[in-house]
C-alpha cells in the first residue's frame, strides 16, 4: 500500500509538471477531471505539491480547494487502515 502512494504521488507531481509546459506552450492538456481523479485515487499530495511548486491551478477554487480536501479524507483514511 505504501509503495502504491508513493508512485501514484510521483507520478501525479510529473504529470502537474508536464500540465504546466504544456499550458505554457498551448499545447494539448491533461483535463482537470483527470487531474481530479488521479487526486481522488491517492494522489492528492502529488498534485497539491505540483500545484505549489508549479504555480499550475492555484487560482482555480476547485484545486484550491478540493484537493486539500480530499488529501484530508485520504489521511484520515490511511490512519484509520494503519
Amino acid at each position: 500500500m505504501l509503495i502504491y502512494i508513493i508512485i501514484i504521488n510521483i507520478t501525479c507531481f510529473l504529470i502537474m509538471c508536464y500540465d504546466k509546459v504544456m499550458a505554457k506552450s498551448h499545447r494539448y492538456r491533461v483535463p482537470e477531471i483527470r487531474l481530479l481523479l488521479l487526486a481522488a485515487l491517492g494522489g492528492s499530495i502529488g498534485i497539491y505539491v505540483g500545484m505549489h511548486t508549479f504555480k499550475h491551478k492555484t487560482r482555480k477554487l476547485l484545486f484550491t480547494l478540493g484537493i486539500p480536501i480530499i488529501m484530508f479524507i485520504q489521511i484520515i483514511i490511511f490512519r484509520i487502515l494503519l
